[in-house]
C-alpha cells in the first residue's frame, strides 16, 4: 500500500467519523492499523539486498610483514651461523676479515656477552682470544667456570675500525642475531662485560658504576654487569671491583641450582 492510498483511506475515515460517530471511526481505524501492520510485516520479511563493497587488496608489504627470515627459523647455532655469516646489513662488514659468531657450549647455563671482536678475534673468527680473552679465561676459572662450559658472544659480530665502540645503528642491526642465539642457548644467567654490552642488551643508559652489582631481567633471564677485561688491562685497579662482581655472579648461579 502506497502513501497516496493510505492518505485517501484516512480522509475517508474522517468523513465517516463526522457522519457515523466515534464508535465506527475507532473500529475502522483499528482495521486500518491491522492492515498496515500486516503490510509492514510483509516488507520486513523480504530479504534485504545489500551492496557488496570490495575491499582493496593488501599490498605485498602488508601481506608478508609477519613472514620470518630464514635465519629466524634456525633450530641450531650452527644453522644460524651458516645463514648469517655473510651478513652485509651494516658498514662493519666492509672491514672484517672473519665473522665472529661466538663459541662455547650450545646448551650453556651461562652466557657471557662482550662488545665486539678485536684484531685477534677478527683474524681467528673466535671471541675473546687475545690478551683480554686470556684474562676472561682466568676470571671464569677463578669462579669455577671453564670456557668450554659457558658460551661467549658479542653485541656486534664484526670488528669496528680501530676497535672503536660500535655505533647505535650497528648494534641495532646486529643484536637480533644475538637475541636468536640467546633463544637457542636458553641460558640461566647472562654476564655483560662492559657498558656497551649492558646498553646493547638491556637498553640501559646508566653508568657502569650504577649497573654493577645489580641483577637485571632480560626476558626472564637474570643478568649482571661487570667490567670488560680490556678495561681491566688498561686499569688494573678495577680488578678488585670486578672480583667482587663475579663472586656475586657465581653466588647467584649457585643459588639457582
Amino acid at each position: 500500500m502506497n502513501s497516496s492510498s493510505r492518505k485517501k483511506i484516512i480522509e475517508a475515515l474522517k468523513d465517516q467519523q463526522a457522519i457515523f460517530g466515534d464508535d465506527l471511526f475507532e473500529e475502522k481505524i483499528s482495521a486500518v492499523k491491522t492492515e498496515l501492520k500486516q503490510e509492514k510485516a510483509k516488507i520486513e520479511s523480504k530479504p534485504v539486498k545489500t551492496s557488496y563493497v570490495k575491499e582493496p587488496i593488501k599490498n605485498s608489504t602488508e601481506l608478508f610483514t609477519d613472514v620470518k627470515s630464514e635465519w629466524e627459523k634456525s633450530e641450531s647455532l650452527d644453522n644460524l651461523n651458516n645463514l648469517i655469516c655473510n651478513c652485509t646489513k651494516c658498514v662493519l662488514h666492509k672491514g672484517r676479515n672473519k665473522f665472529v659468531f661466538g663459541s662455547g657450549n650450545p646448551n650453556a647455563d651461562v652466557l657471557v656477552i662482550g662488545e665486539g671482536p678485536g684484531a685477534e678475534e677478527d683474524k681467528q673468527g673466535l671471541p675473546f682470544v687475545g690478551r683480554a680473552g686470556q684474562l676472561l679465561t682466568d676470571i671464569l676459572k677463578a669462579i669455577k667456570f671453564s670456557r668450554e662450559e659457558v658460551y661467549i658472544a658479542n653485541i656486534v659480530k664484526c670488528r669496528p675500525p680501530d676497535n672503536r665502540t660500535p655505533l647505535p645503528e650497528e648494534m641495532d642491526t646486529c643484536i637480533p642475531y644475538l637475541k636468536k642465539q640467546i633463544e637457542l642457548i636458553k641460558p640461566k644467567l647472562i654476564l655483560c662485560l662492559g657498558l656497551t654490552a649492558a646498553k646493547g642488551l638491556l637498553k640501559k643508559k646508566d653508568s657502569l658504576t650504577s649497573l654493577r652489582g645489580q641483577v637485571f631481567d632480560y626476558e626472564g633471564i637474570k643478568t649482571m654487569v661487570t667490567f670488560h677485561p680490556a678495561a681491566l688491562l688498561r686499569n688494573p685497579n678495577w680488578k678488585k671491583d670486578c672480583w667482587i662482581d663475579v663472586q656475586k655472579f657465581r653466588k647467584l648461579y649457585d643459588e639457582m641450582q
